[in-house]
């Protein structure tokens, strides 16, 4: 017995190390796995160009900053047709980046900033259906299909209105499709309060049927994607949703508010920054920032104490608005959107380093894979730097294309969408 126990330990744990690898052969969501933007994947090349590690390259039609995501061999992403008359679900083949099936609504021009797209929303899968959130520049239209391109399901959720557009994306709990539907307080060209600004939704995965909506305070629109924190000993996760005026839990069942830490950007600046950046989670520490016009905005909050957070430290400086940071042990890395790369001590907020990357910015939001941080400028390259506390720079890559969608990683391959183009990076299979 003293020797079976030891190798019934192994066997068990061996099962849970093979589930999360077979998990990670996926990218179901913005981000990846609970949206931490991170993979253990040790298959990906980190030198790569034209003649290089690029198993292949697609011509997308439309344009849009949706990024990928990625199940066995579908991938789908979200494009908008270039008169913006269409809305588009694509699904390609991973094996060689061809269509299989394009589903389409209707849709209208709106005036959004030159940077932002008509399909900006990152779509979600469970492995049997996949999930989207549309925007008609108009009404938010929420839609589900099979693997096959059969509509399941769609459901208005009415008017959206901000200068950036629409682009939540949506996430999965279970049997519960979740999408934090924050926007301005009130339209943005006339300045009269939106009828319905902010709320938090939850639907029935199967049919689309409401299951909770919870009003949320409007300040202006967010975009920062939810994730879910799993505490010692509780049976549920806590929904966590950050915005310009609050990091919020909510009980994922039913949508009762569990904590709020408020006013967290009270001494910020005098128009409160908006959330773009979805959070960074270092052990109790979550790394939340903000920005906008008048600066960047970014702190600390201990989430230890369950019932009631605490703000830790801030930085009004060096923190990113638009990519999201990762967080590898006691650290927080990230690119901000003036070219430079950093890692602070996730407990005290303190700089370990602060270094130039490139002299254009960044909207893609990095990737933490095997410990090394893959982060591409809007100018189409990609930087790859070792995720410790001494900078350590190891490649530069040219795409030659502007990139502003986040990448996807999944079973040995990266894939990274251009503004016309989509890449699959790997090691070439014989």
């Amino acid at each position: 017995m003293r020797f079976l126990v030891p190798l019934v330990l192994s066997f068990c744990a061996a099962n849970v190390l093979a589930g999360e690898t077979a998990k990670q052969a996926n990218w179901e969501r913005f981000r990846g796995p609970n949206g931490a933007g991170t993979s253990d994947d040790k298959a990906i090349p980190f030198k790569f160009g034209a003649n290089e590690n690029i198993i292949w390259k697609v011509a997308l039609p439309g344009a849009g900053n949706s990024s990928p995501i990625v199940w066995g061999k579908h991938l789908f992403l979200q494009s908008t047709s270039n008169d913006g008359k269409l809305r588009s679900l694509l699904c390609l083949d991973t094996a060689d980046g061809k269509i299989r099936w394009q589903k389409s609504i209707p849709a209208g021009t709106a005036k959004i900033r030159a940077d932002s797209s008509l399909a900006s929303s990152t779509p979600t899968t469970d492995g049997e259906a996949v999930y989207v959130s549309f925007w008609d520049g108009q009404d938010v239209l929420v839609s589900a299909y099979d693997f096959q391109g059969e509509k399941l399901w769609s459901k208005k959720l009415g008017a959206f209105n901000s200068q950036h557009g629409a682009g939540a994306s949506p996430i999965l709990y279970k049997d519960k499709l979740i999408l934090a539907n924050d926007m301005d307080k009130d339209d943005f060209t006339t300045k009269v309060p939106n009828a319905r600004p902010s709320m938090l939704i939850t639907l029935d995965k199967r049919t689309g049927r409401l299951v909770w909506e919870t009003a949320r305070v409007a300040e202006r629109a967010c975009y920062s994607a939810p994730f879910l924190l799993y505490r010692p000993g509780q049976k549920e996760p806590e929904l966590i949703v950050t915005s310009t005026t609050a990091v919020t839990g909510y009980n994922v069942e039913t949508g009762a508010k569990l904590w709020e830490a408020k006013g967290w950007q009270e001494h910020a600046v005098k128009v409160p920054m908006r959330t773009v950046a979805s959070p960074a989670l270092a052990g109790d520490i979550l790394c939340v920032c903000s920005g906008g016009d008048a600066g960047r905005f970014a702190i600390g909050l201990d989430l230890s104490d369950s019932k009631s957070p605490q703000r830790i430290w801030e930085n009004r400086k060096d923190f990113p608005y638009v990519p999201s940071p990762v967080a590898r042990g006691e650290h927080i890395y990230f690119v901000n959107d003036a070219g430079v790369a950093g890692c602070v001590n996730a407990r005290t907020g303190k700089r370990v380093w602060f270094e130039r990357l490139a002299d254009t910015g960044f909207h893609a939001s990095p990737l933490l894979i095997d410990g090394k941080v893959y982060a591409t400028s809007t100018a189409g390259d990609v930087y790859i730097f070792a995720a410790e506390p001494t900078f350590r720079l190891l490649a530069r890559n040219e795409l030659g294309e502007t990139v502003r969608a986040t990448p996807a990683v999944a079973d040995g391959r990266l894939y990274i969408r251009g503004e016309r183009h989509l890449y699959c990076v790997g090691k070439s299979r014989k």
